[in-house]
């Protein structure tokens, strides 16, 4: 079931088109990767599902819901951080809590919000004022304010910006749970790519305000270039490895880089025992075997560069 669906969504400014025929669809339980360059139509998408404006073009549905009037009731059931929240900087995490339920008319008992507070991991610091908070401990109490009222979508626009390793690190993990624990749907979109590829489950690659490529974490990860990496423990007997391999593995590429024979075909990756076998038949030792992969950020960016080629 597709929680949020964008049919030709369009969003255009006086002189920018901001957003260019969208299609994606986001199904219940993923964790969908939203990539691309600052000004590429990120959070224009996001501000346009949660409200914030409205499209030129197109159309979206949130939990089923088409027009808006069904959107407003859908929306309902999502929490957002698109921007710095909104907290009173001289409150403990737990005030800010209750005067945010407050404000958005949700009864939430104290021991509910305890709860919540334990659950991003601000209980220690229950009695310490927000303006005293590192910058992590500040996302973090915003994504507990996200979770009042019981959101099934949340949507985040960049929230492990400007943190340190440890920071992301707390949050990743606090992602992870509100998924699969909670079985919260997540729309998250990142700089930090790397960190992406330990959460999403599916990305969106946006480029220009166009949607480039719509792809599972899985599809990504057999799309990814792969290289074996085999190191001789002698670099003289390249030459007789060399004729082996032309001979036993016909039509397969590879390269000698130092004494490390280096296999750019993706197809050989499981033959790395077979290679040794055959190159020990003839008593040439291997050093060691490793397997390296491109990563999300390249995959981006040579994404990106093939429509501008």
């Amino acid at each position: 079931m597709n929680v949020i669906e964008t049919i030709n969504l369009s969003k255009s400014y006086k002189f920018t088109q901001a957003l260019n025929n969208i299609n994606l669809a986001i199904e219940k339980g993923d964790i969908y990767g939203l990539i691309g360059k600052n000004g590429a139509g990120k959070t224009t998408l996001m501000r346009i599902l949660c409200g914030l404006t409205y499209p030129s073009g197109g159309n979206y549905s949130i939990l089923g819901s088409q027009n808006e009037n069904e959107t407003v009731s859908s929306r309902e059931k999502i929490s957002a951080i698109i921007e710095a929240p909104a907290v009173y900087k001289n409150f403990t995490a737990k005030q800010n809590m209750q005067a945010i339920a407050l404000l958005k008319g949700i009864n939430k008992d104290a021991e509910e919000i305890d709860k919540l507070i334990e659950f991003v991991g601000l209980k220690m610091v229950h009695a310490k004022i927000v303006k005293d908070f590192s910058l992590g401990m500040k996302q973090r109490l915003s994504i507990a304010m996200a979770l009042l009222g019981n959101p099934e979508i949340l949507i985040l626009d960049e929230p492990v910006n400007g943190l340190d390793p440890v920071g992301i690190v707390e949050i990743r993990d606090i992602l992870l749970k509100l998924n699969k624990e909670l079985g919260i749907t997540i729309l998250i979109s990142s700089h930090i790519l790397s960190e992406l590829s330990h959460l999403a489950t599916k990305y969106g690659i946006i480029d220009n305000g166009s949607l480039i490529e719509e792809i599972s974490a899985g599809d990504l990860e057999t799309k990814l270039k792969k290289t074996l990496n085999i190191t001789l423990a002698d670099k003289n007997d390249y030459t007789h490895a060399e004729t082996i391999l032309k001979e036993k593995f016909e039509g397969v590429n590879f390269f000698l880089e130092g004494d490390t024979i280096v296999f750019a075909d993706n197809r050989i990756n499981e033959s790395a025992s077979q290679i040794n076998m055959e190159l020990a038949k003839e008593n040439i030792l291997i050093k060691g075997i490793t397997i390296t992969s491109a990563d999300l950020e390249q995959y981006f960016i040579d994404k990106t560069r093939e429509g501008k080629l």
